[in-house]
């Protein structure tokens, strides 16, 4: 894969993944704000952005979206083929809750 065609899809997921967000923003603020691990300030801007401002950001030749874990086992429980996927999930759940939301520097 070269360059330019992993330019172009991190543009597109960055276009996808902030289409993603307004949505969620959009229908259930407090959950969204808890899945994409974002403050308010964070929130505000993602659902003022227009669709020229929308593209302009997802243009960009870095991921706008990131892993929100640093920590593996949190990522061992991710990637688990445990019978109990739920109890799984939630275990994760409960440790990226812990983490503070993204702030603005």
């Amino acid at each position: 894969m070269g360059t330019n065609q992993i330019l172009d899809e991190i543009r597109e997921v960055n276009l996808s993944y902030l289409l993603l967000a307004q949505q969620m923003l959009r229908e259930d603020r407090v959950a969204a704000m808890y899945r994409l691990g974002i403050d308010e300030d964070i929130a505000d801007i993602l659902i003022k952005l227009t669709n020229s401002q929308l593209l302009k950001m997802a243009g960009s030749n870095m991921l706008l979206c990131r892993f929100r874990f640093d920590d593996s086992l949190i990522a061992e429980i991710l990637t688990s083929h445990k019978q109990d996927r739920a109890l799984t999930q939630s275990h994760a759940a409960i440790l990226m809750a812990g983490q503070p939301a993204e702030k603005i520097s």
